[in-house]
């Protein structure tokens, strides 16, 4: 037989209270829209599942691969629907089950409807009983090969045996928009993932440093961006000429603290940028201690010059972990080109790792940076990445 439908499991959706509506019918469009060059199937959506209706069976693994990049799901299973009387199930659950290899199985029930005259054990019980009779497997309920899990709900009763994990999280939409500094290394990739996944969307500004900086750096940020569209299909980067501010940090700053000036510069600039592209978060790819610009201390320091949110969602990973994820979502290869940003280049060989507020405004006081902010600011040039195609935006400010 084949399976009719994918079923949708919401996972954390199943945590909210009056706001559940609003993130289902979310979650739906963003089905809807993944699967546009599927021929579109049509999706249903519920309180506890969504489903997708499948023409053939032979399309479940690549519609449900395209599914494992939303967010805000938890997992994908292949749902056979059939009638809800007990010999129709017994007979559709040994057909599904004779197709797999195994010695062992269990039957996991889930009675919706608890108006079916059979609660679930006794369900399990008559469902494991008619396979046992027709066919040479045996019960294991500890480490089963084969787990078919049956769902009676008042429409119909859903059965599956396999199940694809979906990428978790929120819904993308939800929680807003952040703005991404994207360096172009291992960890500001990572970073951007993972507010993919808890329903923000991102805008990602990167500093630029030329002639210091190589123009190379931009096809590597591009290329993460074709990477990164696989989970929200339009992202803008923002390229600010950092060059001609941090030329004069470094004539103006005592080398210990240019790391800690030239960040604080960079959130002023993105807290600009965030206000003009109605971001409400600023967002970065620090983790605690990694180098000296990431201590506690230092991120005070920096945190001073701007009221918005700062999210760093690699605050408390360490590198392997970041690393591993970077492998898992396909950027680490890119991140790992050696060219360098604006921050690796001019990185001070004893940087300050206890940065005080008051000595950083001292050291601003020494020459007139405001002009500078401004026509960074003024100076950016955006581009479009749509479906892994760039597009020139021009400066931003036209």
């Amino acid at each position: 037989m084949s399976g009719d439908y994918l079923m949708i499991h919401y996972g954390e959706l199943s945590t909210k209270g009056e706001n559940r509506k609003s993130f289902i019918n979310q979650l739906a469009r963003n089905v809807r829209h993944a699967l546009k060059d599927y021929g579109s199937p049509a999706v249903t959506s519920g309180r506890d599942h969504a489903f997708v209706a499948l023409e053939s069976e032979a399309m479940a693994g690549a519609i449900a691969k395209k599914l494992q990049d939303v967010s805000g799901i938890q997992k994908i299973s292949l749902v056979h629907k059939c009638p809800k009387d007990i010999e129709t199930v017994e007979k559709t659950a040994l057909d599904l089950i004779k197709g797999e290899s195994g010695k062992t199985f269990k039957v996991k029930v889930k009675r919706a409807d608890k108006s079916y005259p059979l609660d679930s054990y006794g369900l399990a019980c008559a469902v494991g009983d008619y396979v046992l009779d027709h066919s040479a497997l045996a019960v294991d309920v500890h480490e089963p090969d084969i787990t078919l899990n049956l769902e009676m709900r008042k429409e119909a009763c859903y059965l599956y045996d396999h199940s694809y994990p979906g990428a978790g999280g929120y819904p993308l939409g939800m929680n807003g928009k952040a703005l991404m500094l994207l360096s172009g290394g291992i960890d500001s990739p990572v970073a951007s993932y993972l507010l993919l996944r808890r329903g923000i969307r991102i805008e990602c500004l990167h500093f630029a440093a030329p002639p210091y900086t190589s123009s190379a750096v931009i096809d590597k940020l591009l290329d993460i961006l074709k990477i990164l569209n696989g989970y929200q299909e339009e992202i803008k980067l923002d390229i600010v000429p950092f060059t001609k501010l941090q030329e004069a940090i470094y004539e103006y700053v005592d080398e210990p603290y240019c790391i800690t000036i030239m960040r604080r510069m960079m959130m002023r600039i993105a807290h600009e940028v965030a206000l003009k592209d109605h971001c409400l978060a600023l967002a970065t790819g620090e983790s605690v201690g990694q180098v000296a610009s990431q201590t506690l201390d230092s991120m005070v320091a920096i945190n001073a010059v701007t009221n918005f949110p700062i999210i760093r969602p690699l605050a408390v990973s360490d590198k392997l972990q970041i690393i591993g994820v970077s492998k898992k979502i396909g950027t680490y290869d890119i991140s790992i080109r050696p060219y360098e940003d604006c921050c690796t280049i001019f990185a001070p060989k004893k940087p300050k790792t206890k940065p005080k507020v008051s000595e950083c405004e001292a050291f601003e006081g020494k020459f007139d940076w405001k002009p500078l902010v401004e026509e960074c600011v003024a100076g950016i040039k955006s581009i479009l990445m749509k479906n892994g195609a760039p597009k020139d935006f021009g400066k931003k400010t036209e």
